[in-house]
């Protein structure tokens, strides 16, 4: 895929705007990257796999990692750009962390307009880093798979996420075995087929949760997710994100419809607001 590189550096430290469903292509950065969305649900891709950020989770992006984002609701995008020397996680590929109230206040702020050469700012990034380094990691990584009967297994539920086939039938389809299929979870995604399906079911959930559509209430969300029961999902749900998913709407916010009074009115104050650049 195309790559687009930064130069100088110190633009990948920006705040802007992306309307529901926006993508940003593929590019990597020659610095360390937080990504952190202040409203709205993210997903970070790369040839690994893919990373969600709802508003209590940051993401980092080592640097030299073709990456690629998409929005999900409408969404406040804050990026900063970490110099290659100050990595305070030593991570080689993308994670996910927990975003307290103080490290997301702290990424607002420095992305925010203004210099990041003056002693204020430079005191705001080491501050930042510190809040990084105690930050816990999250589980919220979906691999890519790369054996192709694997991949065909998990292309199916990435189109129904609510298939409630066991692996064993989802592998007749695949020309594979239970057994082997199995083993290729763990050994080239690192976990067992119910964590893997679980965590998909769980990116589907956040992206539902940013549409304004009356017909998908929690209940809904959950069947549509795979759940048996919104206890169920609400459950799993807490479980991973320290909140429920109605909580969890009313913090993200919907997406508002394309083409409303409110919509355009939200798009123009946001996009003044922030800059309208493509890329990240």
């Amino acid at each position: 895929m195309p790559v687009f590189r930064h130069h100088p550096p110190h633009i990948t430290t920006v705040t802007r705007f992306l309307p529901q469903g926006s993508e940003v292509t593929a590019h990597a950065h020659d610095v360390h990257q937080i990504v952190y969305a202040g409203r709205g649900v993210l997903t970070v891709t790369t040839g690994a796999g893919s990373w969600v950020a709802p508003a209590t989770r940051a993401i980092w992006i080592p640097a030299g990692t073709v990456h690629e984002h998409r929005a999900h609701g409408d969404t406040d995008l804050h990026t900063v750009g970490v110099p290659v020397d100050a990595d305070p996680l030593g991570l080689d590929r993308p994670a996910v962390l927990a975003a307290g109230p103080l490290l997301r206040e702290l990424i607002i702020a420095y992305s925010g307009p203004g210099s990041r050469r003056t002693p204020e700012a430079r005191r705001l990034l080491a501050v930042l880093l510190d809040q990084l380094r105690h930050a816990p990691l999250q589980a919220l990584h979906l691999p890519r798979p790369r054996d192709p009967r694997l991949a065909a297994v998990c292309a199916m539920l990435r189109e129904d996420p609510a298939d409630p086939r066991p692996l064993a039938a989802l592998g007749a389809r695949a020309g594979a075995s239970e057994r082997t299929l199995a083993r290729l979870f763990r050994a080239d995604l690192g976990m067992t087929f119910p964590q893997w399906r679980t965590q998909l079911r769980l990116h589907h959930a956040l992206v539902l949760l940013t549409r304004d559509d009356p017909a998908l209430s929690v209940t809904a969300i959950a069947h549509r997710c795979g759940w048996a029961s919104a206890s169920a999902f609400i459950d799993a749900f807490r479980r991973s994100f320290g909140h429920t998913p109605g909580a969890h709407r009313a913090l993200v916010g919907p997406a508002t419809t394309p083409g409303t009074a409110a919509g355009r009115t939200r798009s123009r104050r946001r996009r003044s607001a922030s800059p309208s650049a493509t890329r990240s």
